[in-house]
Order: structure tokens, then C-alpha cells, then sequence
């Protein structure tokens, strides 16, 4: 009877503990509203080439030096090409040399922090649709925030800011 207690116990615990919010690692805790989920149907996303589903829903990349904004200079935004969400600003965007676009900041609450399957290398999705835009390294000192962004182009759509 204790043992059949006891089994009860763990079997109520575990399944109220599935309905708990999940808070994502770079959240630390406090729920980060600034930029709120736009879509939740895989029908309301954007169609995407073969090519560009190879990259944001398989976790691709595309080739260095090959991105269309990879040289972009224009000020505006940097959208998730799946979901349309705004993830960059131009204002955070540097030439780090690495044959991808690269920022050193994310439109708050936009970019979500994955750590990958290896251990090595923590892959940047988009916080609204979960949409592979590449990874992030620390600590290179190529800017004062001492981070890049290492982001494919196919991953993103630019919105030029007005005139």
C-alpha cells in the first residue's frame, strides 16, 4: 500500500509539473514580452524556397560570402523570413570578416539561445517561429558588447527604414 502511495505521489508531481511554463535559457528568469509571437500556425508562415528550407527549418547554412547582406549598408530592419518577426536593427550590424552578416545586438526578446546538439557552438532561432538564423559567439572583442551574431542571409528579409 505505502509503495502504491508513493507511486501516486510521483505520478501527480510529475504530470502537474508538465503543465508549468517553460521560460527559455536567455530569458534568466523573467518573461520578456517586448517582442510577442505574430504566428502559430505553420500556415501563416512565409513560403520558402527549397533552398531557404534547407537552412531555416533543417538547420543549414549557406555558403560564406555568398549572403545577399552580407555588404548591405542601408539603415532599417532585419526581419525573419519565415515569420516576418523584426530580429536586428542595421544600427547593430558590423563587418566582422566571417562571410556572413554579423550584429552584436538583437531587437530585444527577438533571437532565442540554443545550445547545439555538440556542445561547441550555441545556435540563434527566432524567438517567434523557431526559425534557424545561425549562432552567436562571445568573447572575440570585435565590438564592445563582445558578441556576433553570425546570422545566414537566407534567414532574414531587410525593411528598408524611410526616406
Amino acid at each position: 500500500m505505502k509503495t502504491i502511495f508513493v507511486m501516486y505521489c510521483f505520478l501527480l508531481v510529475g504530470l502537474s509539473a508538465c503543465a508549468q511554463d517553460k521560460v527559455s535559457s536567455n530569458e534568466k528568469g523573467s518573461r520578456d514580452t517586448t517582442v510577442k509571437k505574430i504566428m502559430t500556425s505553420d500556415m501563416n508562415y512565409n513560403k520558402l524556397t527549397a533552398e531557404e528550407e534547407r537552412i531555416i527549418v533543417h538547420k543549414g547554412t549557406e555558403y560564406p560570402g555568398t549572403g545577399k547582406f552580407l555588404h548591405n549598408t542601408e539603415k532599417g530592419t532585419y526581419i525573419c523570413r519565415r515569420c516576418n518577426a523584426p530580429l536586428y536593427r542595421s544600427d547593430s550590424k558590423f563587418d566582422s570578416h566571417c562571410g556572413w552578416p554579423s550584429f552584436d545586438d538583437e531587437i530585444k526578446g527577438a533571437v532565442k539561445r540554443v545550445p547545439d546538439v555538440d556542445g561547441q557552438r550555441t545556435e540563434i532561432v527566432c524567438a517567434n517561429c523557431d526559425a534557424h538564423l545561425g549562432h552567436v559567439f562571445l568573447n572575440e572583442g570585435f565590438t564592445a558588447k563582445n558578441t556576433r551574431h553570425c546570422v545566414n542571409s537566407v534567414s532574414m528579409d531587410f525593411i528598408a527604414d524611410s526616406k
